[in-house]
């Protein structure tokens, strides 16, 4: 209990210091990102990913808290994504790439002997999908680390209940690393968690909640498995389909989060991340009182109708609609270039919209031999 508050309290404090001392190197190395026109440096994740590691490994080094075999290899494999993450910001990775390393490292980590191999298999996909969409979450200020704070003390709550020690702390002092991450990402943001700390996280605290509802009632894990998860399921789930039904390239990024939406039906970036933050600690509490006992299943039903609702209701805002009118005129004005100028030969002449050079009779053509044209 004692080293649990203390291994707390120096995740906090460690990755408010590193959070503050990365953010003049990524703005040196130009590893930003572009939000409302200011550049956020990247490498807020790293410190996240540092601290997480050193303080829970310390544990392990000196006996006080031993991770264990299954804990140890998914922090490693944790951290192995959160570097991979942290290449992507680097040298912009392709999507396929950092999926399939977010898959292998899954499938390096879910206890097949408890779950079994279909149940295993079904679980690897949900990891990967959950760390793509903790990374989806970091598009605006403070989402990302208060959602991944609030999910880290529910999947804690969940391995406190199931009596991993060794988990419950981990997943404390990444909640708190995540804190004093918040202290440099709250509106205006000083620094971003990035794909670096986005994937660790949600990679962490997806394979933790496996961890947790492994050997227990397929039907009712997967519950709480959604419920644990909801916000960052919603925004994606919302993200998909208004593509989609936009007609635009599904990994194109753009303002259509719930946190864009909530800004433009009003809402501060102080009072869209509370939402969210209040939202997701309703789907928390769910799945941990269904975990626990204290719920039926039945109220995961109440988590996935408001789901619905939110994304159904989020999803008539729009947002698409100066993007659309910029590529009409700019393809309206593409066209009219294309148009030759002809000269008209009744009455006065056409002024040209563009204007035309006239050809000098000193100047030589630049070709003199005769042009070939290649069909096909």
């Amino acid at each position: 209990m004692l080293y649990g508050i203390a291994a707390a309290t120096a995740s906090f404090l460690l990755a408010a210091l590193l959070a503050g001392l990365l953010r003049a190197p990524a703005l040196r190395l130009a590893l930003v990102d572009r939000r409302r026109r200011r550049p956020v440096p990247l490498l807020g994740g790293a410190a996240v990913v540092l601290v997480t590691g050193l303080v829970a490994w310390a544990g392990e080094w000196t006996g006080v808290v031993p991770l264990g075999p299954a804990t140890g290899r998914l922090l490693t494999a944790a951290v192995a994504v959160g570097a991979l993450g942290l290449a992507a910001d680097v040298w912009r990775l392709r999507r396929r790439w950092v999926v399939a390393g977010s898959a292998v490292a899954a499938a390096c980590v879910v206890p097949y002997g408890v779950t079994g191999p279909v149940a295993g298999g079904l679980a690897v996909v949900w990891i990967v999908l959950v760390a793509a969409a903790f990374q989806g979450l970091d598009h605006a200020d403070g989402v990302a680390g208060t959602v991944g704070v609030v999910t880290a003390f529910g999947v804690a709550a969940c391995a406190a209940a199931e009596v991993m020690d060794a988990l419950a702390v981990l997943l404390s002092v990444l909640a708190a690393a995540l804190t004093g991450f918040l202290l440099h990402n709250w509106h205006p943001a000083r620094v971003a968690l990035g794909a670096c700390g986005s994937l660790f996280a949600g990679f962490l605290l997806a394979g933790a909640a496996v961890f947790t509802r492994a050997g227990h009632d397929p039907g009712a894990g997967a519950g709480v498995l959604f419920a644990l998860t909801a916000v960052a399921g919603a925004d994606a789930a919302l993200v998909l389909v208004s593509r989609r039904l936009a007609g635009r390239p599904l990994l194109r990024g753009g303002p259509d989060h719930l946190a864009h939406r909530l800004r433009r039906l009003g809402l501060t970036p102080q009072g869209a991340v509370a939402v969210l933050g209040t939202a997701s600690f309703a789907g928390v509490l769910v799945g941990v009182l269904v975990h626990t006992g204290w719920a039926g299943r039945v109220a995961v039903l109440w988590v996935a109708g408001g789901a619905v609702v939110a994304v159904a209701a989020l999803s008539r805002v729009r947002v698409y609609g100066p993007a659309r009118r910029a590529r009409a005129v700019s393809r309206a004005a593409s066209g009219a270039a294309a148009v030759p100028c002809v000269a008209s030969t009744q009455g006065a002449p056409q002024r040209s919209i563009f204007p035309v050079r006239q050809t000098r009779g000193a100047e030589k053509p630049q070709v003199s031999a005769p042009l070939r044209v290649r069909n096909g």
